[in-house]
């Protein structure tokens, strides 16, 4: 059986790991630090700060936001639940926007679903594929939204406007028009969860690249202090000699990153661009040449004028089928042992959003997205060979359907 997305481990990150262990440091220290620099110097934003996961990362700069009961959050219908379960998580109301042909959340419906409740908007870059960052930059920024935007914190005062928070879950690594993700608008967040394409087996980070007057090394700071349940001192800093006393400022989380995590980001970064971004784009252009030529399948957008995803998940859309004829084709996938999979079953669909009174009739490109749509296998020990054997699975299955 060919595998869906098995993470990358191998001897240099085990190596790595040992030697955390090996230090007495495996809770938050001096290579949770390292890689913090090394992600802000790889993006090239303000500041960086490690979590335990990329949804913690979400719902700790939500509350910093100052985000609560009576506020609106803006998300895509079509995501993973984690983006609209953080803004619940603070007692806000996700607010729903439907997908565009390249699956991002679409500008225009975005503008329309702005109201005075707005506070933030969280585009998703999907499958690694970034969002239209300029014109979500240049609506927040126009004057006919800044006015129905009121302030209900200190932060929300300072940005005078709503908060781009950027659910880049999916996509470290991907350009929009010359810059790395991480550095397209306020606030963006990584997640580094078994499946993404560089892993800390379970992890985030959190890009600050607020204006001014921002200070986002004093943000950094703060936030450092709300990740740790309010602790003025984390155990690093602790252990200088003398240094034992600290405060609690506040009721804060536990959101903190380890140094085994941080092991092995530290050495998936090192050779994230010249490696697995080349070998996950080898697989792309392979499933593109070996789908091209058939008349029912739709390419996913990966290489465009003014973007370049990270390849994170190969979004094959198959024309001319209904939801039913596409999960038969992914049996029969299945049945020829290649493991595929759906990203992702939008949000309106599922029970907790559906019976919370949305509806996915509201939403019909993302519906149409997802009722179409197999993920292939992308993964950095997918070999060419085993390439050939997914594109002869999908295609004798897809046409055992259709034809």
């Amino acid at each position: 059986m060919i595998p869906f997305s098995p993470p990358r481990i191998d001897q240099k990150i085990i190596d790595e790991v040992s030697d955390a262990l090996r230090s007495g440091w495996i809770t938050t220290g001096p290579r949770t630090k390292k890689f913090e620099k090394m992600i802000t110097a790889y993006c090239g934003h303000e500041s960086t700060l490690c979590v335990n996961s990329g949804s913690s990362g979400l719902e700790l700069m939500l509350r910093w936001f100052g985000v609560g009961a009576g506020d609106e959050v803006i998300v895509p219908a079509y995501t993973y639940s984690a983006t609209a379960n953080v803004v619940v998580h603070c007692g806000a109301k996700p607010i729903f926007v439907d997908a565009g042909a390249d699956f991002n959340m679409d500008v225009e419906k975005l503008q329309k679903a702005i109201t005075t409740a707005t506070k933030v908007i969280i585009p998703v870059d999907l499958a690694g594929f970034p969002c239209d960052y300029e014109e979500i930059n240049s609506l927040v920024a126009s004057e006919d939204i800044k006015s129905l935007f009121s302030s209900n914190s200190p932060e929300q005062k300072n940005l005078g406007r709503i908060l781009v928070l950027s659910d880049a879950a999916h996509s470290i690594g991907a350009r929009y028009k010359g810059k790395k993700t991480g550095t397209l608008t306020d606030v963006s967040v990584f997640s580094f969860h078994a499946v993404k394409n560089l892993t800390t087996a379970e992890g985030g980070a959190i890009c600050l690249n607020l204006p001014e007057p921002f200070d986002n090394e004093d943000i950094y700071k703060y936030l450092c202090i709300k990740s740790l349940h309010g602790q003025t001192k984390d155990a690093l800093a602790k252990s200088k000699a003398g240094n034992w006393q600290y405060d609690v400022i506040e009721a804060g989380y536990k959101y903190n990153m380890t140094d085994i995590q941080a092991a092995m980001g530290i050495v998936e970064l090192e050779r994230y661009d010249e490696d697995m971004l080349v070998k996950r784009k080898h697989i792309f252009d392979l499933y593109r040449e070996g789908f091209t030529d058939k008349a029912w399948a739709v390419i996913p957008p990966y290489e465009t004028a003014g973007k370049n995803s990270s390849c994170h998940v190969f979004l094959l859309r198959i024309a001319g089928v209904d939801e039913t004829q596409r999960n038969i084709i992914i049996s029969k996938i299945f049945d020829k042992q290649v493991s595929v999979n759906v990203h992702f079953i939008p949000l309106p669909m599922l029970s907790f959003y559906k019976n919370s009174g949305y509806s996915i009739d509201d939403y019909p490109v993302s519906y149409n997205n997802f009722s179409r749509v197999i993920s292939l296998p992308v993964y950095y020990d997918l070999s060419d060979e085993q390439v050939q054997t997914v594109i002869r699975a999908v295609t004798e299955s897809v046409e055992a359907v259709l034809l």
